[in-house]
């Protein structure tokens, strides 16, 4: 007879063969979990090995040639090892030595339920199951799991909280200046959100809305990473300013410059080192030089990604704004970082109402993302004004305020007087549209154009009835109008 192919030794009972299956083959043997057939004796163990022979694949045959008969070959030569010895009991199953592992006899160990694999490869899927390698899904799998968040030349590694420090400039005397910052990596991923705050050293709120938000926060419970800035501007937070040492206003210098001001150098070096990191921005600011802010949103609604955050503040007043160019604000946006301005109170001060509403909407923020599942309950929602205007002084005196904070007005309403502390000579200030107070001046004293009272304009539907105004009224408004005021929102009372 040829002989057959050479190959690794193995039992006669796994040669592989094309014929009738053998009482000992690898399908009935009852190492295999099936009983022998009662009208015969139990099967034996061999105690001899035969050759196998290597079936070729369908693909690698030539044309025509069949697949050889292994076990034809076995009998043809006689082997009496082929035949069962009745004298030889073969052992229990669970003991039942095999060369090559049943598909279901291996125990294998529990694939842990975090890798996000349905099935177990050494068995067959379930019906309706997706096979997946395991390479892919443990691949796929580490995407999903909270990485640690470089920064700062530092790691913050997931489910832990730590201050590091950001320096972008020194003293007169070489020192460097070290900016806290503070950085809640969460155990689950999720989104980056920075929190911004006293980029003007005057404006107190933010500060207090920062400690309060990230000192909530549970990294355990986290889903992504928050990066709060307590204080931008130490050196104006230090002087009780708005504005840098070299008298610059740094919220006009962003994205920065390496080789510029001092005031580009901090932006530069802020914007790349911190800002960049982030997926979403909120930026805190209040009034200014004595001004005070309803809490109210700053967004430009053209962004839908800007959009979706707004959304996410639960009833506070939104103002759309395309932001002004050298504004955080503006470079985040413009670098693919949607970003809003959270305005609230005014400079100087630390005023709780104002802390609190934006304590609750930078966490309701945070559940509309999907980084918390703390849900904060709101009253009635708060419009969306897409116009408004600043009223100015048109002489110097004392102002005193006849309406408040929130307040609706409408057109050609009294707003407030500025009396000449000389003369005592009074002049009045009216609404020039129906709309809001979102933003109004203390009770001080003031120069000509002076902003005062920034009115938030009601849609052209909602003041339909502006046109059944007395006409004395609406010619006194008009006169304290201007194209001007329109424009200029900004002009250093916000951002």
């Amino acid at each position: 007879d040829p002989a057959a192919p050479a190959g690794p030794p193995t039992d006669a009972s796994s040669v592989a063969g094309t014929g009738e299956p053998s009482p000992t083959s690898a399908d009935e043997s009852p190492g295999a979990g099936q009983a022998a057939a009662p009208d015969q004796p139990p099967a034996a163990a061999p105690r001899t090995r035969a050759p196998a022979v290597r079936q070729l694949p369908a693909e690698e045959r030539e044309e025509g040639e069949e697949a050889p008969d292994a076990r034809g070959d076995l009998a043809a030569e006689g082997d009496a090892a082929a035949a069962p010895d009745p004298a030889i009991e073969v052992p229990p199953p669970e003991t039942q030595p095999s060369e090559e592992p049943a598909s279901s006899s291996v125990a294998r160990e529990p694939i842990p339920e975090d890798l996000g694999i349905a099935i177990d490869p050494m068995t067959a899927p379930e019906p309706g199951t997706t096979e997946v390698p395991l390479s892919e899904a443990v691949a796929q799998a580490e995407e999903r799991r909270a990485k640690p968040l470089q920064l700062l030349h530092g790691q913050v590694p997931p489910g832990t909280y730590q201050r590091l420090s950001w320096s972008a400039t020194e003293l007169f005397e070489g020192v460097p200046i070290a900016t806290p910052v503070l950085v809640v990596n969460g155990k689950l991923p999720g989104p980056t959100l920075c929190l911004t705050a006293a980029v003007h050293g005057d404006e107190l709120n933010g500060i207090e809305m920062v400690r309060r938000v990230m000192h909530n926060l549970d990294p355990k419970e986290l889903s992504g990473s928050v990066i709060g800035v307590p204080i931008v501007n130490l050196q104006g937070f230090r002087r009780a300013s708005r504005y840098l040492p070299d008298r610059r206003d740094l919220n006009r210098y962003f994205p920065g410059n390496p080789q510029g001001s001092q005031a580009s150098r901090i932006a530069f070096s802020f914007f790349t080192k911190v800002v960049t990191h982030c997926d979403a921005l909120v930026d805190l600011h209040t009034g200014s030089f004595e001004r005070a802010n309803l809490p109210q949103l700053r967004a430009d609604l053209r962004n839908p990604d800007v959009v979706t955050l707004t959304q996410g503040f639960g009833a506070t007043v939104i103002l759309h704004s395309e932001p002004a160019e050298g504004t955080l604000r503006h470079a985040a946006t413009r670098a693919g970082i949607p970003t809003v301005t959270l305005e609230a109170g005014g400079p100087t001060e630390l005023e709780l109402q104002e802390v609190m509403h934006g304590v609750k909407g930078i966490e309701t923020l945070l559940n509309t993302l999907g980084m918390v599942k703390e849900v904060r309950m709101w009253g009635d929602p708060e419009p969306v004004y897409y116009q408004s205007t600043w009223v100015r002084a048109n002489s110097g005196g004392i102002l005193l305020s006849d309406v408040s904070l929130g307040s609706t007005v409408e057109r050609g309403d009294l707003l407030g007087t500025i009396t000449d502390p000389m003369s005592n000579a009074s002049t009045n200030l009216y609404s020039p549209y129906s709309g809001r107070i979102i933003g109004m001046a203390r009770n001080q004293v003031v120069m000509p154009g002076f902003a005062a009272f920034h009115v938030g304009i009601q849609t052209a539907e909602a003041t339909a009835a502006e046109r059944e105004a007395p006409q004395d009224k609406q010619d006194e408004a008009l006169k304290h109008e201007s194209e001007e005021s329109n424009q200029d929102y900004i002009d250093g009372m916000s951002e």
